[in-house]
This record gives C-alpha cells, sequence and structure tokens, in this order.
C-alpha cells in the first residue's frame, strides 16, 4: 500500500545523520497537519519499538518499497512513520529551507534535512517521488517510529539503524516518454548516405597498429539523462549522420577531431539491423541530441537493448529511417531538427571506409564527452528523476 503522506517533507527530531535542533519541533515547522484521532496523553511515557532488519525492495528510478521488522504488540500506539533519506554521496544534498517560529513571533530560516512522514500503513510501504529521488543515485535511509500525542507533537523511538541503497534506470516506460517527446521536435527528413566518426589522427592510427584494422566498442560515458540505462553500461562506436542543409553532406566541423572516418550507410544499416531509441537531452543551449543504438540483430548490443529500450520501426520513425523504393534502391533518411549521436554495438574494420582530414574547425564547445543534462528544459525532462 504506497503512502498517500509521502508528498510532504518533515523534519523529525534526533536525526541519525544531523545534530537537529532539538527545541525545534514538528509543530512549530508547520508540516505535517493535525488529523487524525487524539491519542492518549499516556503515550509520551510509552516506550516506541525501534525499527529493525530494514529491508528495500522494488526499486525503480523514482521509488522504493520499504519493510523493517518490529514486535507486533506495540503497535497499537503507532500512528506515523518519519524517514530520514539523504543522498550517499552528500549528506547535505538532501536540505531544504524551512521557516521556524520562535516564542518571539519572529521566524527563522533554517536547513533541515530531508524528512518523509507517513501515516503507520501496512508494510512494505512504497516510497515514490521525483522531486527527492533521482536515478541511478546512492542513498541512505533511516526509520523512527512515532506517535501522535493529543497537542499535536509526537512521542519518538531511537532512529534504526542506516541502510544503503541504488535507484534503477530509466525504465522502457520513461525512455518511451522521452521518446514521444523527441518525436515532437525531430523536424523533416534528410536524405544521406554516409555514417562517420571524428577523432584525432592518433586514434586511427592506433586502431591500426595495435586493434588489427579495427575500432572497438568501448563503454558509453556519463553524458545525456542521470537515468540512461546506457551510460558506463553499454559498448559501442558513437558515429553521426546529420548533414548540412544546403549540401546534403556531412559538417566540415567537428568537435571531436581533425580527421574523419566514412562509411557508406548501408554498411552498418542493413536489413538485420535494430534500431532502438536511447536518450533524448540538451546541455543548456539550443541545440538538441538525440541518442540511437545500432545493433545488428542477435548481437550483444542487440540482447542488451532489446528488453531496456524502445525499439523503433527502421522504415517509419522520426529519426532515423532505412526504406527500399520500388526500383530496389535503398533511401536512408535523419531528422533535421536534432543531432543524432548514433552508437553501434559492433567492432568495425577501418578497411570498410575511408579516413581523410577535414576542412574545418574543432569546435570543442560543441562536444558532448560526459555532458551533463539540462534538468530545467521543458522540452526534454519528463517527470521522473533527471
Amino acid at each position: 500500500m504506497e503512502a498517500a503522506s509521502l508528498a510532504h517533507g518533515v523534519a523529525s527530531p534526533l536525526s541519525p545523520r544531523e545534530g537537529m535542533i532539538k527545541n525545534v519541533s514538528l509543530e512549530s515547522l508547520q508540516l505535517c497537519e493535525r488529523d487524525g484521532k487524539a491519542e492518549d496523553p499516556g503515550v509520551v511515557g510509552m516506550e516506541l519499538p525501534v525499527a529493525r532488519n530494514i529491508k528495500i525492495s522494488n526499486i525503480t528510478c523514482d521509488s522504493f518499497k520499504i519493510c523493517w521488522d518490529m514486535d507486533p504488540h506495540t503497535t497499537e500506539k503507532i500512528t506515523h512513520y518519519f524517514i530520514d533519506l539523504n543522498k550517499k554521496e552528500n549528506k547535505n544534498s538532501n536540505k531544504f529551507k524551512h521557516k521556524v517560529h520562535d516564542d518571539s513571533a519572529h521566524s527563522t530560516n533554517l536547513d533541515v534535512p530531508t524528512k518523509l512522514v507517513a501515516k503507520a500503513v501496512p508494510l512494505p510501504m512504497t516510497v515514490r517521488g521525483h522531486w527527492f529521488l533521482s536515478p541511478r543515485t546512492e542513498y541512505t535511509v533511516a526509520v523512527q517510529i512515532a506517535s501522535k500525542q493529543t497537542d499535536g507533537d509526537y512521542a519518538v523511538s531511537e532512529w534504526s539503524d542506516i541502510v544503503e541503497f541504488c535507484t534503477a534506470d530509466y525504465s522502457s516506460v520513461h525512455l518511451t516518454q522521452l521518446l514521444q517527446k523527441a518525436e515532437v521536435i525531430a523536424g523533416r527528413m534528410l536524405k544521406f548516405s554516409v555514417f562517420y566518426r571524428n577523432q584525432h589522427e592518433e586514434y586511427f592510427q592506433h586502431c591500426r597498429d595495435v586493434l588489427g584494422g579495427r575500432m572497438m566498442p568501448s563503454v558509453k560515458d556519463n553524458s545525456g539523462s542521470h537515468g540512461s540505462p546506457l551510460s558506463g553500461k553499454l559498448e559501442g562506436i558513437f558515429f553521426s549522420c546529420n548533414t548540412e542543409f544546403n549540401t546534403g553532406q556531412p559538417p566540415q566541423d567537428s568537435p571531436y577531431g581533425r580527421f574523419r572516418f566514412q562509411i557508406p550507410a548501408e554498411v552498418l544499416f542493413t536489413p538485420d539491423t535494430r534500431v532502438y531509441f536511447g536518450d533524448f537531452y540538451c546541455m543548456y543551449t539550443a541545440y538538441h541530441y538525440v541518442i540511437l543504438v545500432l545493433a545488428p540483430r542477435g548481437s550483444r548490443g542487440d540482447l542488451y537493448c532489446r528488453d531496456r529500450l524502445p525499439e523503433l520501426d527502421v522504415t517509419n520513425n522520426r529519426f532515423l529511417t532505412r526504406v527500399c523504393g520500388e526500383d530496389g534502391r535503398v533511401v536512408f533518411q535523419h531528422a533535421q531538427d536534432v543531432i543524432l549521436e548514433l552508437i553501434y554495438t559492433e567492432p568495425v574494420p577501418l578497411a570498410q571506409g575511408t579516413v581523410s582530414q577535414i576542412s574545418g574547425h574543432q569546435l570543442m564547445s560543441l562536444s558532448t564527452v560526459n555532458a551533463k543534462k539540462d534538468p530545467s528544459c521543458k522540452t526534454c525532462n519528463i517527470s521522473v528523476g533527471r
């Protein structure tokens, strides 16, 4: 059963992580409504049980279930649970300001740790909220048992032991939401004929001398959405296919190097190639990027993406298509209004294409290596952790 009250932050006394101001009560923070039946005044002296053996399960990118062991004979007076949730990397990262009123009628803004308050419901209890949970993030959690008194204050137990867990990647449902947002701005389709990859000259020389004349897949960096199931996991080779509107050719500028490998589109994008939508993001600029994965059917990359990413119809989607005409010729098209980043999941021999030096500039400001997504952009964000 999900606890609807978990949407409210609350500062409970004696946090296990912070030396909280002991004379600041929940009532003075004015974050919990007075509801329910009045409690027996005698509950103040009651020793409440400590939550033990905490278990976290059903973890998603913005929710989890929590349960713990507790003496069933002491549950009658329990009315609420306080949950202390903190990012492991920075215990202060979940802090926000509350206005606290003192006896002199003045108010002061105090930083207090993020707390969640829930009515005592049957366990396990679902904690859900993208405003305080981010995907692929390590958290610590502790629990305090509480009983509401007639004056609105709470009798509380000691804090439980602290438990650590990590939230999950975006699910296929979240990625489908990103896909739908990307489709809105993709624009019309333009023809192209080659995939290309820019690097420094030393990169291609290394491929020849050390890697047997092949470009080898490497683990994707952390660019794009923080919840992407590709970052740090999928291995592949980045390619581009965007063309200049006026020439129909690849641009002569690149942020990645002055040497370019070009390969005919039909070599990598065959009838046996599956295309998956991977991400949609921007970097505090007007440019938006769409990541697609090209994986030969049955390959390791295909098997990884199959249960994690939305698959696209290669003949009918808004980003990258391969269509065979009536005359038997294959036409390749890409979306005009987004920058496509293509991850091909298998090794590529240099002999299948050509390497040459481009005439333009190396525009480092356009590099997306480990680029962080703009969390405030309404175009490319969805209502889950960024």
